[in-house]
């Protein structure tokens, strides 16, 4: 286990600015906001530092898979972690649930509630965050050069019908369980990525689900939100 941050061979290559505080490694993709959204909504301290996926392809560097060896955006690494030494973490499910642990925030502490937000929070993990990534590659990037549709036209019925769950879920409750939760800010980065990244609404019918759009709308309205998304942008 480390001692200190120079433990960690990643602050070499990005030097912390204030060693007291999270050193947060991102980008202001809908991954990377997840991050920053979580410790704006909690009035953590963190420094941040851009980590590029384009040229240089900083993620592909020794120091920063010495940190997250799956080489994906937002990496961290908390200072004061468990028994008061550093911890370095990768996997947004992981360090969402993380800074509800380590501030009984936004995340139940036990009973049904906890495991409620843990398993849409798992949702977006397992479906929103992969299926609305592939459709934006079949539609925007590189995959859109395929004239084959068959693959786009896949995930544009997985992104409705995903699209169609949280929206049952959603009627009659301003947030994905209820209270606000990792759950929504894991998942609204992607319903937005979908429409102003990804300009997919018209495409996968946006317009048929009015409760997610309410929900993203307020989502997208708290101050803490808006401060989030633009970490990583600079």
């Amino acid at each position: 286990m480390a001692d200190t941050l120079d433990d960690f061979p990643i602050t070499r290559r990005w030097p912390p600015r204030r060693a007291g505080v999270i050193q947060l490694y991102t980008l202001n993709t809908p991954n990377g906001v997840k991050a920053s959204i979580m410790l704006e909504e909690l009035g953590l301290d963190y420094d941040a530092h851009r980590i590029s996926i384009n040229d240089p392809q900083d993620q592909m560097t020794p120091e920063f898979l010495s940190l997250n060896p799956n080489n994906k955006i937002p990496a961290m690494i908390d200072p004061d972690g468990p028994d008061g030494k550093p911890m370095g973490l990768w996997e947004t499910g992981a360090m969402l649930i993380y800074l509800a642990d380590k501030t009984g925030r936004l995340l139940p502490a036990g009973g049904a509630a906890r495991y409620q937000t843990l398993q849409w929070l798992m949702f977006q993990m397992g479906g929103v965050g992969p299926m609305f990534g592939q459709l934006g590659f079949f539609h925007r990037y590189r995959g859109a050069e395929i004239e084959d549709k068959r693959p786009r036209d896949r995930y544009v019925a997985e992104a409705r019908r995903l699209l169609g769950v949280l929206d049952r879920q959603l009627d009659g409750r301003d947030w994905i369980t209820g209270d606000y939760s990792i759950a929504d800010i894991a998942t609204a980065p992607w319903v937005d990525n979908l429409l102003r990244n990804y300009d997919a609404g018209e495409l996968v019918g946006y317009a048929d689900f009015p409760v997610v759009d309410a929900w993203v709308r307020r989502f997208m309205a708290r101050p803490a939100v808006q401060r989030g998304m633009v970490v990583g942008a600079a």
